[in-house]
């Protein structure tokens, strides 16, 4: 299992390019599975979950060729539809392919989800949406059986705007008679990236990125060749890497409004930031200055994916900050980490207070999910001295190349591969 040891401080200075969005490529993987026709996919970012993704693409009978960051997809062979239940242990994001699983065979099994353990993240809106739409779902030794002879459009109402229970229906709906509206959807740009593969695929889709959506299935099926959205986790990732170490960086290939809540957070810290129609330039100006109050939100609200890289940035700022977590219950794992590095952070519930210190100092810290490696790395570059992160497999799994981007920036940062 690899390791990263950071040397810092370090003040980054330079250009990097944010590669395709992780949370659009994997539902648009998955959306793929409803073409009988070729479908090429560019700006695929090289991630963890993508292989685990395609992996089980491959295991249902679709045909996958990898190059750089193209990937091709042939699924007019699909015909299994039980997923493997390693994999699927492995990535939260496989149940995503239930929907166009069940859409396209008529039938799905699998067990329940993996993936970072950053709190329960249930699965009931996705079932029942699915139930709404007509599908009988049993389970049974921890497996979930799902069967629908027909699928039959309905007017669907999420008690929660959840990006993945909205994608599953949407996917799931292409297929269904009639018109189907999903209520309390979620607005996420993932969602409008998936609503607008899905038509340039054949489907009539319309209301992505509002509160409701409108799914009229499909009449046709083309062949695709769609590029995926800039990752803004990535970019924002990489936007408070630079005010972090005080640094100068130019971010390119990136859409500024998706990042809007970041980049205004950022100003408010003290932050020159830039954007231009494809990027942005942050310039750290000393040392930041603390935010009374960060609440994660669904979007348009400040990312949930956002608060562990925020927080790292916040512990070393001039005051207090006070980060209320709303999405998910058990999200700060990172904590007990950046404490261990000289952060002074108290934890309430679903309240973090961090009253930020002048200085981190470098330690063995181990990365327990995908965004609080991010943090942690983020904090190795402004601690003194050697911070060495364990688990990078987490990181891995959202980020293309984290350590190499960020070495390209001026960091200090090497990979140890552990036997």
């Amino acid at each position: 299992m690899d390791r990263l040891s950071i040397y810092g401080p370090t003040r980054l200075k330079g250009e990097v390019t944010v590669a395709g969005a992780k949370n659009s490529v994997l539902p648009i993987l998955a959306a793929s599975i409803i073409s009988d026709k070729e479908v090429v996919i560019l700006d695929c970012p090289k991630l963890l979950d993508v292989d685990y993704m395609l992996k089980i693409m491959t295991m249902v009978g679709c045909k996958v060729k990898r190059e750089g960051s193209t990937v091709v997809v042939d699924s007019s062979g699909v015909d299994q539809w039980v997923l493997p239940d390693q994999l699927v242990k492995e990535m939260r994001s496989s149940v995503i392919l239930l929907g166009s699983i069940l859409g396209k065979l008529g039938k799905v099994q699998l067990t329940y989800p993996g993936g970072c353990e950053i709190g329960l993240r249930p699965i009931d809106l996705h079932l029942k949406g699915l139930k709404q739409l007509g599908t009988i779902i049993n389970e049974e030794n921890g497996h979930l059986y799902c069967e629908a002879k027909e699928l039959v459009g309905t007017d669907i109402h999420l008690d929660y705007p959840s990006v993945g229970a909205t994608e599953n229906i949407m996917l799931a709906s292409v297929f269904a008679r009639g018109r189907t509206i999903i209520r309390n959807a979620a607005k996420e740009p993932e969602i409008v990236d998936l609503q607008d593969f899905l038509n340039v695929l054949g489907c009539n889709i319309y209301g992505a990125g509002t509160s409701t959506i409108y799914i009229e299935g499909f009449s046709r099926i083309n062949r695709v060749e769609y590029r995926i959205i800039p990752d803004r986790i990535v970019a924002g990732t990489y936007m408070l890497a630079a005010a972090i170490t005080q640094g100068y960086v130019l971010i390119k290939n990136i859409i500024p409004q998706h990042i809007h809540t970041v980049l205004v957070k950022l100003k408010e810290c003290g932050c020159d930031v830039t954007n231009h129609k494809n990027s942005i330039r942050v310039r750290g100006k000393g040392r930041l200055k603390a935010k009374d109050v960060i609440k994660t939100l669904p979007y348009p609200g400040f990312p949930t994916d956002m608060q562990a890289p925020m927080m790292a940035a916040m512990s070393v700022a001039d005051g207090t900050t006070v980060f209320i977590e709303t999405i998910f219950e058990n999200r700060y794992k990172h904590v007990q980490e950046l404490v261990r590095m000289g952060a002074q952070i108290h934890v309430d519930g679903r309240t973090a207070i961090v009253k930020g210190v002048e200085r981190l100092n470098g330690c063995q810290v181990t990365a327990h999910d995908l965004r609080g490696g991010a943090a942690l790395v983020l904090a190795g570059l402004a601690a003194h001295g050697n911070t060495v992160v364990n688990n990078v497999k987490y990181i891995d799994r959202g980020y293309d190349g984290l350590d190499k981007a960020l070495n390209q920036l001026g960091a200090r940062i090497d990979r140890i591969s552990c036997v």
